[in-house]
């Protein structure tokens, strides 16, 4: 039994060489100890950690909610101020004047327009807060994001000034209630009445029937022909040797006749008044006619005005400069046409005209000789 160890020990001391079939190591195969320590050192990291997600996790929650809510609220309040206003418009005087001055449908845009602006502000303050807030939850350094982003806007705005400039331009337009569609307005670079108002382009319809795209950048100056009230003038121009007393009397019947028939009593905002006279020559005079009308009626009011003055002058047998009555003769005037002869008369070989226009024919010399 003792001849065994010394057997085993002289076989460890001169080892014979075992053949390998590949001459490489195999790979180590996981043991069930080191899945088990993975496993161990896993929970301990998770254990470690998840205290800070679930508190940033929490913070992100809290930081959309909050945002989301606030954008709702702002949202909603913009709506509701938006609605009141139309209300005041709508119930601050009654007269025809004020219903004029600021249509439904201009309202409706001038609402709808100033509304989307400042709900689209205020969404994208909130959300653009919230972001970085979030960003920041995940201690990403907001230093030079905030510079990039400050570089990247003052070279679009140096880019695209025009569409900045347009743009603000536009929303002061129609925070200033300046236009609205239907309105017929003079932009300087076009005239026309308003189909459309838009932040940027104003949409111009020109009297024949053309659409002008008006950037609003490019309006220096706004004349609105159809806020308050307009002005029909009609200037009557009479032979300096008519009645003035009669003229008037003429007139003033027109005047207070138009103004007691439909539909002339509603578009005329004040009694047709005879001013007087605006001018006074050697051979006529200009008696001038005016009368507050409604917006954008001025045109037509005077069409009417000229017609029924027209009339009422022939059945008072007043004579108008350049119009019929002025084509008759006055009574023992002499005719400026009589001392003028008639071309017929060159066709007569006889007549002193023909004569006097006939070329001198030279006469021969009657020395001898030549």
């Amino acid at each position: 039994m003792s001849s065994l160890p010394a057997a085993v020990l002289a076989a460890g001391a001169s080892p014979s060489p075992s053949p390998s079939p590949s001459g490489s190591t195999a790979p180590a195969v996981p043991t069930l100890q080191d899945a088990q320590e993975s496993a161990t050192n896993a929970a301990s990291w998770v254990e470690q950690n998840w205290s800070t997600w679930l508190a940033m996790g929490l913070q992100i929650l809290l930081i959309v909610v909050i945002a989301v809510a606030l954008r709702a609220v702002v949202r909603r309040a913009i709506t509701k101020l938006i609605e009141r206003m139309n209300r005041t418009v709508q119930a601050a005087d009654g007269s025809a004047l004020s219903g004029l001055l600021v249509n439904a449908e201009r309202r409706r845009q001038r609402a709808a327009a100033i509304g989307s602006v400042l709900r689209s502000v205020a969404s994208f303050l909130i959300l653009g807060t919230a972001a970085l807030m979030v960003l920041g939850t995940f201690k990403i350094n907001l230093a030079p994001l905030l510079a990039s982003a400050g570089v990247a806007g003052v070279a679009i705005g140096f880019g695209a000034r025009n569409l900045v400039t347009d743009f603000l331009s536009g929303v002061f337009m129609i925070l200033e209630d300046q236009y609205g569609v239907g309105d017929v307005i003079d932009a300087g670079v076009a005239t026309g009445e308003v189909i459309e108002v838009g932040l940027r382009v104003t949409k111009l319809r020109g009297d024949n029937g053309e659409i002008w795209y008006v950037r609003n950048g490019e309006v220096k100056r706004i004349g609105n022909l159809s806020q308050g009230w307009a002005t029909a003038g009609v200037d009557v121009t009479v032979r300096a040797g008519e009645d003035l007393d009669r003229v008037k009397a003429t007139l003033d019947e027109v005047a207070e006749k138009m103004g007691k028939e439909e539909p002339w009593n509603e578009l005329l905002w004040s009694p047709i008044e005879v001013l007087g006279l605006d001018s006074v020559l050697i051979d006529h005079m200009v008696v001038r006619v005016s009368a507050r009308t409604m917006p954008g009626k001025s045109v037509t009011v005077e069409r009417e005005l000229r017609w029924r003055i027209k009339r009422a002058f022939d059945a008072a047998s007043i004579r108008i400069v350049g119009g019929a009555t002025a084509v008759e003769d006055l009574e023992g005037a002499p005719d400026p046409t009589a001392a003028v002869a008639a071309p017929v008369v060159y066709s007569d070989a006889d007549s002193p005209q023909s004569a006097a226009a006939s070329p001198i024919v030279p006469q021969r010399s009657a020395t001898p000789g030549k």
